[in-house]
C-alpha cells in the first residue's frame, strides 16, 4: 500500500482520479479510534484484484454515526462509491495495500454527508440571482440594497427580492407593522417591486406592481389567504398566504437559462456547505425535469428527494406514472408536499386559541379536516409519502385527524408521513404522533430565529410546546432536521449548533432558550443524517458510514462531537464527497 501523504481526489461522476497534496489544518487533538476491522482479516472483497479501483481515507477521526462502530480511522471505498471497510489504518493498509490515499492526519473530522430534510433548491437559487433582503434592520436599508440591485437590470425588469422581516425592525416584535406599498413608491415610482418575506408566506409589492393586476381580484380576500388594506380599504401591498399568488401570476416567469443558472447557484453553495441530499419541499414538474436534466448531463453533485408541490402537476405526473427513483440514487420522487396553514412570524399560522399578541386573530388554516383528509388519502392511493406544512397547533390537529383517518381508508400506505415544521403543538399531539409512525421534521434554527418574538405570538404557556424537539424524541418520535432555506441559512452547521444549545450566534440566551428542548450532539447529528435517510426511504443507503452504504461524507476542520458548541458556528467544511466522488473543496487542487 502506498504510504506517502498523497491524496487521491476524484471528480464527480467521471471515473478519474486526480493526484493533490493537503497540508493539515485544525487544532483539535486526536482522538483514540475504534480499532476493530468491520470484516475478519481472512474475508476478501470482489475488488481484490482491481485495487487501483480503491480508495483509502486513513489517519482520520470518523464519526461513523453507526451504534455499532461509533468511531473508526480509517475507510475504504470503490470506484463504485460503496463502502468496502471501516476499520484502523493496520486493517485498511493490510487488507487494500495498493489502494489509492486520501491522507487527512489526524486534522478534522470526518461525518456522514449531511441531509437537509426540509429545503427549497430553486427558492434558493432565485434568491440567489434576486436581491437578497436577509438581515435587514429596516427599510431605508432594503431600499438601499434594492437600488443596488436594480443597477443591474433592464428598465422593464421586475424587481424581486427576498428576506424582509419586520420584526428585526422593531425593538418589540409584538409593535412591528408590516410595510405598505407607500415605502417602496419613491424610490421606484415605475418598475414593479415584489419581495417575499423571509419565510415566504407573505408579500409586499408597491403600487407599480399593484397596478399589473385585476382591480376586481384585489376586492376580497382568497380562501387560504388574506390581502392587507389602509384604512381606506384599499390593499396595502402585503399579501399574506394564498393571497401572495395573485401577484405571482404577474411576474413574467424566468427563462430556461435563469432556472438553470438558479439551480446551478444553489447546488454550489448546498455542497459547499456539506450537504449531501436535499430533501426538496414543494417540487414542481418543471423542477424535476431540471433535477433530471442536471443528472444526465453529470451536474448533480447531491441526492434529491423530491416532495411533488401540493396538488399540482407533479403529484398528477407521480399518480399517472407511479414513484420515480433514480437508477444512480440521486433523485426520488416517491412524496408530496401540502399545507395547512402560514408562518408564525407572518401570524399566518393556524391557531386554536387567539394570538397573544393580537386579539381576535387565529390565523389561517387552509382547509377543513374533511377535505384535507380527502386529499390526503388521494395521495396515500398513489403510494405516496404525505408531508404536511403545520406550524400552529390548530394546523397540527387538523393534520393529526386526517392522516388518522386517511391511514383507515388506505391501510396499504407507504407509511413514514411526516409533520413539516411542527413548531406549536399541544402537549397531547406528541402521543398521538407516535402512534400513528409520524415523523417529526424540524429545523432547529427556526427556533433561534423565531425566539426573539415567538412567546409575545403564543404567551408563555403555549410556548412551552413551541420547537419542542426534545419532546418529539421523548414520545418516540423519530426526527428529521432541516433548515427550510432559503427562509434560514442552508448551513446544516448552524442547525446542529442551535439543536445542542437553542442560542443565537452571539450564545444568547446564557443557557440556551428554553434549554430542556435541547438535542444532544448525537442526537442533532443523527436528525441531520440517519433521521433524515430514514425519512426519505434511504437509511440503508446513506446516513451512516457502514459497510455496503455510500461513500457520502464530509471533511470537517473540527471535531463538532467534542468542541465548545460555540466553536461550531466556525467549523469549516474543508471537502464533500458523493458516492466517493468529491464534489467540493475548500482549496484548489494541485497535480
Amino acid at each position: 500500500m502506498k504510504t506517502d501523504q498523497v491524496i487521491i481526489m476524484q471528480r464527480y461522476l467521471p471515473i478519474l482520479f486526480l493526484t493533490i497534496i493537503l497540508s493539515g489544518c485544525g487544532q483539535d487533538s486526536d482522538q483514540t479510534p475504534d480499532q476493530t476491522p468491520v470484516l475478519p482479516p481472512n474475508q476478501t472483497s470482489n475488488t481484490a484484484d482491481s485495487q487501483d479501483q480503491v480508495t483509502a481515507i486513513i489517519n482520520a477521526r470518523i464519526v461513523t454515526v453507526s451504534p455499532q462502530q461509533p468511531r473508526a480511522q480509517a475507510m475504504a471505498f470503490d470506484a463504485d462509491g460503496a463502502i468496502l471497510a471501516i476499520a484502523d489504518n493496520n486493517a485498511i493498509q493490510t487488507r487494500f495495500p495498493q489502494a489509492r490515499l486520501i491522507d487527512l492526519n489526524h486534522n478534522g473530522v470526518v461525518i456522514p454527508g449531511l441531509i437537509d430534510a426540509h429545503g427549497h433548491i430553486m427558492g434558493l437559487g432565485f434568491a440567489l440571482l434576486n436581491a437578497d433582503l436577509v438581515a435587514t434592520r429596516s427599510v431605508d436599508e432594503i431600499i438601499q440594497r434594492l437600488q443596488q440591485h436594480a443597477e443591474k437590470l433592464p428598465p422593464e425588469a421586475w424587481l424581486l427580492g427576498r428576506g424582509w422581516d419586520q420584526n428585526d425592525w422593531v425593538q418589540n416584535a409584538s409593535a412591528a407593522r408590516f410595510p405598505t406599498r407607500a415605502d417602496l413608491d419613491q424610490a421606484f415610482p415605475d418598475r414593479p417591486v415584489w419581495l417575499q418575506r423571509i419565510d415566504g408566506h407573505a408579500g409586499w409589492a408597491n403600487s407599480a406592481a399593484l397596478a399589473r393586476l385585476d382591480a376586481a381580484a384585489l376586492q376580497t380576500d382568497p380562501d387560504g389567504g388574506q390581502i392587507l388594506r389602509d384604512k381606506q380599504g384599499q390593499p396595502s401591498g402585503v399579501f399574506i398566504d394564498a393571497a401572495a399568488a395573485l401577484v405571482d401570476a404577474m411576474v413574467p416567469p424566468p427563462t430556461t437559462a435563469m432556472r438553470k443558472r438558479a439551480l446551478q447557484l444553489a447546488l454550489e453553495q448546498l455542497s459547499s456547505y456539506g450537504l449531501t441530499g436535499v430533501h426538496d419541499a414543494g417540487t414542481s414538474l418543471e423542477d424535476l425535469q431540471l433535477y433530471q436534466q442536471f443528472i444526465a448531463q453529470q451536474q448533480m453533485p447531491l441526492r434529491i428527494y423530491a416532495m411533488a408541490d401540493g396538488d399540482r402537476e407533479a403529484l398528477n405526473h407521480l399518480c399517472s406514472n407511479g414513484v420515480q427513483i433514480d437508477p444512480a440514487g440521486l433523485l426520488q420522487a416517491r412524496a408530496v408536499k401540502m399545507y395547512l396553514d402560514g408562518a408564525l412570524g407572518s401570524r399566518g399560522a393556524a391557531m386554536m386559541d387567539d394570538y397573544s399578541d393580537q386579539p381576535g386573530h387565529r390565523g389561517l388554516l387552509f382547509a377543513d379536516v374533511a377535505s384535507f383528509t380527502d386529499q390526503v388519502a388521494d395521495a396515500m392511493r398513489c403510494g405516496l409519502q404525505v408531508n404536511t406544512h403545520a406550524i400552529g397547533d390548530r394546523a397540527n390537529e387538523v393534520l393529526l385527524d386526517a392522516y388518522a383517518a386517511a391511514m383507515q381508508q388506505v391501510p396499504d400506505h407507504s407509511g413514514r408521513h411526516r409533520i413539516e415544521h411542527a413548531q406549536i403543538v399541544r402537549a397531547e399531539h406528541y402521543q398521538r404522533a407516535a402512534d400513528l409512525g409520524l415523523i417529526a421534521s424540524m429545523q432547529p434554527t427556526h427556533a433561534t430565529s423565531d425566539m426573539y418574538w415567538a412567546e409575545q405570538r403564543v404567551g408563555p404557556q403555549r410556548i412551552l410546546h413551541g420547537y419542542a424537539w426534545k419532546n418529539f424524541t421523548a414520545a418516540q418520535v423519530r426526527l428529521a432536521l432541516g433548515s427550510d432555506f432559503p427562509v434560514e441559512s442552508a448551513a446544516p452547521l448552524r442547525g446542529l449548533h442551535a439543536a445542542i444549545s437553542r442560542q443565537d450566534a452571539k450564545q444568547w440566551p446564557a443557557d440556551g432558550w428554553y434549554p430542556e428542548q435541547r438535542l444532544s450532539r448525537e442526537q442533532a447529528l443523527h436528525g441531520f443524517t440517519l433521521g433524515a435517510a430514514y425519512a426519505a426511504f434511504m437509511e440503508d443507503q446513506v446516513g451512516s458510514l457502514e459497510v455496503g452504504k455510500r461513500a457520502d461524507f464530509v471533511w470537517l476542520s473540527a471535531d463538532i462531537m467534542s468542541i465548545e458548541p460555540a466553536r461550531i458556528l466556525s467549523t469549516e467544511v474543508l471537502a464533500t464527497w458523493v458516492d466517493g466522488k468529491q464534489v467540493y473543496t475548500q482549496r484548489p487542487t494541485k497535480e
